[in-house]
């Protein structure tokens, strides 16, 4: 049975962070991005957060508060423009 030295579990622990850090970051950045050029920013923006929410709290609480307003967006929008019945 071998055991892993603390100092390789931090360091893997921070290789991990780091990289979750920058794979995050750079969606983000993308779909920021994209807000001016064409491309789907509402979906790219929440894929980043997703990612770094996956390693910083302050991510995943950003992540829950776009899903909660996304929902009243679409409950608004639902309301704003019903659905017509197919034939």
């Amino acid at each position: 049975m071998s055991v892993v030295p603390p100092l390789i579990a931090v360091t893997y622990k921070w290789a991990r962070r780091c990289a979750i850090a920058l794979v995050g970051g750079t969606v983000i950045l993308i779909g920021v991005a994209m807000i001016v050029l064409p491309g789907p920013a509402f979906i790219v923006i929440p894929a980043g957060l997703a990612i770094l929410g996956l390693e910083f709290a302050w991510a995943k609480q950003w992540l829950n508060k776009i899903r909660a307003t996304g929902g009243q967006m679409m409950d608004s929008a639902a309301r704003y423009w019903p659905r017509k019945p197919q034939r």
